[in-house]
């Protein structure tokens, strides 16, 4: 499974954009990458770890703003199309529940 953020938070004042700032990072530091601006994706192997991702969203969220979690199967994720620009080759998006580096 794939455990999909969107967020859109606030960056006016320089306490918004410190606010995002730890956003961002956090996700970053709980594993997630980002396919596009505001939108991070994280590889989940059960629903239980699916659970506690998103337990976990919940604790770092910011007052403000617009927090969006969406959750697909491996196989919906991979039928997803580029319409534009060009694929990350460092991406790994296959279906298969082993990879070796």
């Amino acid at each position: 499974m794939r455990v999909m953020v969107f967020f859109d938070l606030p960056t006016n004042t320089s306490i918004d954009r410190r606010i995002y700032r730890k956003f961002r990072t956090n996700l970053i530091k709980n594993g997630f990458m980002m396919i596009q601006e505001s939108v991070y994706v994280k590889l989940s192997l059960n629903q239980t770890q699916t659970m506690q991702i998103i337990q976990d969203i919940k604790k770092i969220k910011p007052e403000k703003g617009l927090v969006q979690i969406l959750t697909v199967t491996e196989k919906q994720f991979s039928k997803m199309e580029m319409l534009c620009g060009k694929s990350v080759s460092n991406v790994i998006d296959s279906d298969e529940r082993l990879v070796i580096l």
